[in-house]
């Protein structure tokens, strides 16, 4: 697909992450090894595969689920009280869409 160390910039400017000039050079052929195989899954007939929401493990299969049951949980109160910056009840979190 022969990405650029603009396309990178983008993509990272979309993460709003900040790259060094030396990680934009170590990531532009990352991610064009993983668009080249994106590209090569495309290729794939799948007219048969019926679409799926997810996959789905049965919990006998997968020991890292554990049952669902309830239990005690913390009160509003305890969770909050190490809040940096607690406000209305809730934890006060900065905004991470706007930018300056």
């Amino acid at each position: 697909m022969a990405l650029t160390e603009k396309d990178v910039l983008y993509v990272a400017d979309l993460a709003h992450l900040e790259l060094t000039d030396q990680e934009v050079k170590k990531f532009v052929p990352q991610l064009d090894s993983v668009l080249e195989y994106v590209q090569k899954l495309n290729q794939l007939d799948t007219t048969k595969v019926e679409p799926m929401a997810q996959v789905s493990i049965s919990t006998a299969d997968n020991v890292a689920l554990r049952s669902d049951h309830a239990h005690p949980t913390f009160s509003q109160e305890d969770a909050i009280k190490s809040a940096p910056e607690p406000g209305g009840g809730c934890f006060k979190v900065p905004h991470v869409i706007e930018r300056g």
